[in-house]
């Protein structure tokens, strides 16, 4: 990476108040410890139009303050933009894959590298499951699998 160079990292869920808040958090929060912030945009969007200007669900929020990581998103939706201006895009499963790639070729000049978040998880977790229908438990589950996949998606790139 050139001196300077920013790299720009964009992680998507179908509603962008899970998921993907919870993994720009975390990754946020590991590039701040590892101190190259500056070196990376961070964002996070939904494949969906669902919930557009919500905050991130409360369950997602509890257990990121437990871990002491701050979230302050408000959900929107991907746009022709963030494929042209983003190296990587990182989704959750298969159905945002699906939809990313839908749309990705509908934009003349994607940039953007998508890949699945769970392809760097060491564990081989591939699917990072939506805990919206679920419990604190499996909020924490995403919280864990974020943090694993995060951390080799950050040493990976750099």
């Amino acid at each position: 990476m050139a001196a300077g160079e920013v790299k720009s990292v964009l992680f998507v869920c179908l509603g962008n108040i899970c998921r993907s808040p919870i993994a720009e958090a975390v990754f946020r929060k590991l590039v701040t410890d590892e101190k190259v912030e500056n070196k990376w945009r961070i964002d996070s969007a939904a494949t969906s139009a669902y919930e557009i200007g919500s905050p991130p669900d409360y369950r997602g929020q509890t257990c990121m303050k437990k871990h002491g990581i701050t979230m302050n998103h408000i959900a929107r939706q991907i746009t022709k933009d963030d494929f042209q201006t983003f190296d990587y895009i990182l989704c959750m499963d298969e159905s945002n894959l699906r939809d990313l790639k839908r749309k990705s070729n509908q934009v003349k000049d994607c940039k953007a590298k998508i890949e699945l978040l769970g392809t760097y998880d060491p564990q081989k977790q591939l699917i990072i499951e939506d805990p919206y229908y679920g419990n604190e438990k499996d909020f924490e589950t995403v919280y864990e699998q974020c943090v694993r996949c995060c951390k080799a998606f950050l040493e990976k790139s750099h």
